[in-house]
């Protein structure tokens, strides 16, 4: 048995196959980990919902920023992009299905010494702490979407309380899971950059290199930041590299380190940044 933890597909279904023929993934015996955002932008967006979910058990996805966005847009709770490309989706007979499917998905998913998420760790969270807020804001996101949907979007607040409390506190752990890439040493968080490290905010730091307390001996899955690229290092699989922009899909086996990739077709003349 093989666990393979691939970055974000967002629609491009084709790679997806491409890359599970590639490896002889076989959902009787391997293990599918996806780190979110499904869907949007590229153009198999209901493709790739009805394929993950026809693996059952043998795929493991987190919610993304993307998949929330789908969510919200199908509850009427935001207008959609003029990049969006959910059309499908929204009319499709099994949509209601898929829908449920996805608001059932976590934020957080841990097994052994790897750990998946969409976007990252916020450093000052212990590891154990982590997990009790994601489990918390999942249950808000599946249990009562709609009455927290009105006010799930905006970039405060900006730092984490404990006292922090409603939807205020659901807002802050959702934005940390499924969108955050830089913070401030001090915690505060910047939802604004979405391009290359070295042209992030001025006083930030990518949130896996400020000191964290989540533990050694845990290696972060996540994807999210395409314009990073493919990042590997103790501690970090970071593996978003862009294939809705003509980049790579990845895979990496968590049993030994292996990656594996396939070239992806530009979707768009957009380029993440």
């Amino acid at each position: 048995m093989a666990t393979y933890a691939v970055g974000d597909v967002q629609g491009c279904l084709d790679a997806l196959r491409a890359l599970l023929e590639r490896v002889r993934f076989d959902p009787a015996r391997d293990r599918l980990w996806l780190t979110g955002d499904l869907v949007n932008r590229g153009s198999q967006s209901l493709e790739t919902l009805r394929f993950v979910r026809g693996l059952g058990d043998a795929a493991r996805c987190v919610l993304g920023n993307h998949d929330i966005h789908l969510l919200m847009v199908a509850g009427r709770h935001a207008n959609a992009h003029r990049s969006d490309t959910l059309d499908e989706v929204l009319g499709a007979p099994d949509r209601d299905e898929l829908l449920a499917w996805l608001r059932q998905q976590p934020l957080m998913h841990q097994e052994g010494r790897y750990l998946m998420v969409h976007a990252g760790l916020l450093p000052e969270w212990t590891l154990a702490q982590a997990q009790t807020l994601a489990d918390e804001a999942q249950r808000a996101l599946r249990d009562g979407f709609d009455a927290l949907a009105g006010s799930l979007y905006g970039n405060q607040p900006e730092r984490w309380d404990a006292g922090l409390r409603g939807r205020d506190r659901i807002r802050f752990i959702v934005n940390v899971f499924t969108r955050m890439r830089v913070c401030h040493p001090d915690g505060r968080l910047d939802l604004t950059h979405k391009g290359l490290v070295d042209r992030r905010p001025a006083g930030t730091e990518p949130w896996f290199d400020l000191p964290h307390q989540h533990g050694d001996g845990v290696t972060v899955v996540c994807g999210h930041w395409s314009a990073l690229g493919l990042l590997l290092r103790p501690g970090l699989a970071a593996l978003d590299t862009g294939c809705l922009w003509g980049g790579w899909l990845t895979a990496l086996r968590l049993e030994d380190g292996a990656v594996f990739q396939v070239r992806g077709e530009a979707e768009r003349s957009l380029k993440p940044g």
